[in-house]
């Protein structure tokens, strides 16, 4: 079978149709109830929030969450947050430290939303204030790529002990069309820029930026039932693996990985 390019895996990530957070929440936890706001604007539905369990282990959930038609995406921003998302998430970040879950991150967004109302909010500060937050977390912390992982919008959730990412899911800096009108002052060749930029699950696993792939094979059911299942066996098996850590260990294992991938000079 040829080797699908970096463009083709951008086209499966962003097709509307690709399965999204909620869909993976519903099919691998038990109980899961969403909590909303952040007690200080509103309750932005372009990420959910919620507790759940998964066998006998509670755990807090922080996902971005993509709508499928025009009534859906409207209502989740097109899966962008506004600072009032981040700001909830470190709610409930903050809530899982202190009740001892371990947190379970799914990644699946274009970008912070970059609209002037969300600017005047602070949405700078507030996906800093996200990415200082998760840094110090005393618990597991482990992130899931799951569609478009861009920008910071996408790593102000996913600075975690464990990055697992779909065989079809891209991760990076920005998009390919942001690239390209970046290095060549064209939008239109983001078919190059997306190889040039390294943001597939096999380039980011070689570098050592993620820890897990988990292979996609079509995008009926079946293998929508195979996928969360493997999800679901790595989730359960990575929070096992760090719960043996110490809090001060699980720390330094998240300073560590991070401080190595800032490490690379070249790509």
């Amino acid at each position: 079978m040829q080797q699908k390019t970096a463009w083709e895996r951008v086209e499966i990530a962003r097709n509307p149709n690709r399965k999204t957070a909620l869909d993976y929440i519903e099919r691998i936890f038990d109980e899961f109830v969403e909590l909303h706001g952040d007690r200080m604007f509103k309750d932005d539905a372009a990420i959910v929030c919620g507790l759940a369990k998964i066998g006998k282990q509670n755990v807090t959930i922080i996902a971005q969450q993509k709508g499928r038609n025009t009534r859906e995406n409207i209502k989740r921003n097109f899966g962008m947050p506004n600072p009032e998302s981040y700001r909830k998430a470190i709610r409930f970040m903050k809530q899982a430290d202190k009740f001892k879950r371990p947190i379970i991150t799914f990644i699946d967004t274009k970008g912070a939303y970059p609209g002037i109302e969300a600017e005047e909010r602070g949405q700078g500060e507030a996906i800093a204030k996200s990415m200082f937050e998760m840094s110090k977390l005393r618990v597991p912390v482990i992130a899931i790529v799951i569609g478009e992982a861009s920008s910071g919008g996408a790593l102000a959730i996913s600075i975690a002990n464990k990055i697992i990412m779909l065989e079809n899911a891209v991760y990076s800096i920005l998009s390919p069309e942001g690239y390209a009108s970046i290095l060549w002052k064209d939008s239109t060749m983001a078919k190059e820029a997306a190889e040039k930029m390294k943001l597939t699950a096999k380039d980011l696993y070689d570098f050592e930026i993620i820890d897990k792939i988990i292979k996609e094979n079509n995008s009926d059911e079946a293998d929508f039932e195979k996928i969360a299942e493997e999800m679901k066996k790595e989730i359960i098996k990575s929070i096992k693996q760090l719960k043996k850590l110490s809090e001060e260990e699980l720390i330094e294992n998240r300073y560590e990985k991070f401080r190595k991938i800032g490490e690379y000079k070249e790509y």
